[in-house]
């Protein structure tokens, strides 16, 4: 998985193009985001990095989670995230992520959680069309009979059934960003994402180059001086 960057979805609005068309956007607030870890290959078995969003009370955190925060001399953040990327050293703890990485056109899947609907039937479930509309008949939105005859004899799996339904962790790819706006952290996404208002929503760019967008610039070369002759 490419790098990303953690956000909160906003809601649905429109905007339109340099043509008059109607784009209809979901805004998302997006970071900023602090690495607060680093893993390597050599000692945890890959590269990546672990990003925090979201500020909270460090009285709502166990006791570890607080003291790793002081430790790294950090506010305390709510949402916690990896990211797998190619070059640790690219990336520096207490470096801030920010939608600054992000370009119009840029090619992005989002991941979710999706709206929990609750209890449902095979009907709104599993798309099953029901029995009769008649009066007379008993069987309008039950799933009726799911058993077999002599063969196979027995119920096939997945078989649609009444249950739970929604959230669920749902990955819309391949959609695009439309523009960024950078003094208020959102990112404009073409299209729906999952998800309620509010609701934490990660960004994965797919772009070859988005890691490099956040590679840590090297600290300037200081040069010797140099010895001056000594005046005849």
């Amino acid at each position: 998985m490419t790098l990303g960057i953690l956000g909160r979805k906003k809601g649905l609005t429109q905007i339109f193009d340099e043509n008059g068309i109607v784009i209809t956007v979901t805004v998302i607030e997006a970071g900023p985001c602090t690495v607060i870890q680093r893993k390597t290959t050599k000692i945890d078995g890959y590269n990546a990095i672990q990003v925090g969003f979201g500020a909270i009370r460090p009285a709502l955190l166990t006791k570890a989670m607080r003291q790793r925060f002081e430790k790294l001399k950090l506010a305390c953040l709510r949402d916690l995230k990896e990211f797998r990327v190619s070059n640790v050293d690219d990336f520096a703890v207490g470096q801030t992520i920010t939608v600054a990485g992000f370009k119009p056109g840029d090619s992005v899947d989002v991941q979710g959680v999706t709206k929990g609907r609750g209890f449902q039937g095979v009907m709104k479930k599993e798309g099953k069309h029901g029995g009769p509309d008649g009066h007379g008949s008993g069987f309008h939105r039950r799933p009726g009979s799911i058993g077999m005859r002599t063969w196979p004899g027995k119920v096939l799996k997945n078989m649609g059934m009444p249950g739970r339904m929604g959230a669920e962790q749902v990955m819309i790819r391949h959609l695009s960003v439309v523009d960024v706006k950078l003094e208020e952290n959102l990112i404009l996404v073409k299209g729906s994402v999952p998800g309620h208002r509010e609701g934490l929503v990660v960004i994965f760019n797919r772009e070859a180059d988005f890691e490099s967008r956040f590679k840590q610039e090297a600290a300037p070369s200081i040069e010797a001086p140099q010895p001056q002759e000594a005046p005849v």
